[in-house]
């Protein structure tokens, strides 16, 4: 997943698609425990998606703090 998607999602589905990538990284790494994956560097893929959601939830976070508290100071 690109930068440039995960702008274009709303902040319920950033979160929902963090539910979702991590459920999917729980299984991958099951999976290779198991046995070993035919691709085991989807399991690096997907925990950089899962930190870059992360990352984008936390900016937007600080961003609706950063606007509360600029519009109750200028009340």
């Amino acid at each position: 997943m690109k930068n440039a998607e995960i702008l274009e999602l709303t902040t319920e589905e950033v979160v929902a698609r963090i539910n979702e990538e991590k459920a999917n990284l729980t299984k991958l790494k099951f999976a290779h425990t198991v046995s070993t994956i035919e691709n085991p560097t989807r399991i690096t893929k997907v925990r950089k998606d899962v930190a870059r959601l992360n990352t984008e939830l936390t900016k937007r976070k600080a961003e609706a703090q950063a606007s509360a508290a600029t519009e109750s100071a200028s009340e």
